[in-house]
């Protein structure tokens, strides 16, 4: 950690790191829909409360904001899987033959 504060490097880590983490979020909202529908979202409800209990605990600003950025990513995750059922029954991504849908 001293080699990022003393070149300065921790804001671009920290950027590139929420990059990585809101990018891996959205291939998880689209197969969370398509395997459990919108009844996961209380897991993300779940990530996203510990996520931020965690970050609150943490006395490293890096890791702090890292755990923040996942906890909020987490709660915007229960926002897009409802969206992604939408954008399912628009015909935009595929539906799971295995599972019955309410439309």
């Amino acid at each position: 950690m001293d080699f990022l504060n003393e070149y300065h490097l921790s804001g671009l880590v920290i950027g590139i790191c929420t990059f990585l983490i809101i990018g891996i979020f959205h291939p998880i909202v689209v197969k969370a829909e398509y395997y459990w529908g919108t009844k996961c979202w209380w897991i993300f409800l779940l990530l996203g409360i510990g996520g931020a209990i965690a970050s609150l605990c943490t006395d490293n600003i890096l890791v702090a904001s890292l755990l923040g950025v996942f906890a909020f990513s987490s709660f915007w995750t229960i926002k897009e899987v409802f969206e992604q059922e939408e954008r399912v029954k628009k015909g935009w991504f595929p539906k799971n033959p295995k599972r019955t849908y309410k439309f």
